[in-house]
């Protein structure tokens, strides 16, 4: 069941939450809404269900026009943040509700929730209530909930964002699995760029109601489409300068940029990641600049290192394996040459 979404927009008063937005959902595909707050993440999953009603465009579903049909009449399975679980209800009544509903026969209901039961992993649970169980249980009743009456596509919004981290990362597991069991097109709002990249099969960056980027969460990060998208996935330090001849100058900072051989120069940022860049104590022919370590957090699996470079003004974020770290033996207030393994670099035109 594909989902095709055509040049939606939608207003709440003078706020524009959607503007002539596009998105096409592969049938079968679990797709990540990532944004940050306000970008219109939930606003897109709620027209998808039929939540809400466009003011323009429309929705299909595998073809069919759904634009103006009610949620009800969509099939869908919707799981919310808060669990929205019946408290007065059992387990099982909870995740036969929505076959009973439908006027599904009793023996056919006892058979569904014991198999959502099984796959939930939640068997001999089932006559508890929500409020006996943990978040985590009661977040997998909610998916399995929305799972009950068989709905053509799955949407959930930030459904892991009211449990704890621990919590979170083995729901995110459990998800991919299940996902991976029963292939029903998915579509999960989040703001948390780990957890989309370990969940989803296609991710769809978000940025004032717009689709900044689709791709594949290695496709994204390895090719972002722009300096939102690049600046959005966090950890970068930036660059400012100008392209000309196919050379990009930033600052001290000069490499090779073929895209602009023109004579004319356009302003443009560059960006690297902080992995991306390393520590030397003696320049090596490379593109670098001159630096001074000004901090050191050595917990955890990576050294993090901030060196202040001075020709730019900028405090630079490197990270370091343990190993190299200790080769380097730094210190704080040691001169260090900072050089990058890959520069990403937009002329001015691309930011969005």
């Amino acid at each position: 069941m594909s989902i095709r979404v055509t040049t939606v927009s939608k207003r709440f008063d003078d706020f524009l939450a959607l503007d002539n937005l596009s998105l096409e959902v592969p049938s079968g595909a679990l797709l990540a809404l990532l944004g940050p707050s306000g970008s219109g993440k939930t606003t897109l999953l709620r027209i998808i269900a039929g939540l809400e009603v466009p003011d323009t465009g429309s929705v299909r579903y595998d073809g069919e026009d759904v634009t103006e049909l009610s949620v009800g009449d969509r099939n869908v399975g919707f799981v919310f943040q808060h669990y929205a679980l019946f408290r007065q209800m059992s387990v099982f009544d909870n995740i036969a509700f929505a076959m009973r509903v439908r006027g599904w026969p009793a023996p056919r209901v006892r058979e569904r929730v014991e198999t959502l039961l099984r796959l939930i992993q939640l068997e001999g649970l089932e006559r508890l209530r929500p409020g006996q169980l943990s978040g985590g249980q009661r977040q997998r009743v909610a998916l399995a909930r929305a799972l009950a009456a068989e709905p053509k596509v799955l949407l959930l919004d930030e459904p892991f964002g009211a449990l704890d981290a621990r919590v979170r990362q083995e729901l995110r597991e459990w998800l991919r699995r299940l996902h991976d069991e029963i292939h029903v097109t998915s579509v999960f709002v989040t703001h948390d760029q780990e957890e989309a990249f370990e969940v989803a099969d296609l991710v769809a960056i978000m940025y004032r109601g717009h689709i900044e980027q689709v791709g594949t969460p290695r496709e994204i990060f390895e090719d972002p489409a722009n300096p939102f998208v690049m600046d959005f996935l966090g950890n970068v330090n930036v660059f400012h300068g100008h392209v000309q001849r196919g050379r990009a100058m930033l600052g001290g900072l000069e490499v090779s940029y073929p895209e602009h051989p023109h004579d004319q120069s356009r302003a443009a940022t560059a960006f690297v990641r902080a992995h991306e860049l390393d520590i030397l104590r003696a320049r090596d022919g490379r593109p670098g600049v001159d630096a001074k370590v000004a901090h050191i957090n050595a917990a955890g699996g990576v050294v993090k290192v901030r060196a202040y470079a001075e020709d730019f003004g900028l405090v630079l974020t490197v990270d370091l394996s343990p190993d190299r770290y200790k080769e380097l033996g730094l210190k704080v207030g040691d001169p260090v040459y900072v050089a990058p393994r890959r520069v990403r670099v937009f002329v001015r035109d691309q930011w969005v």
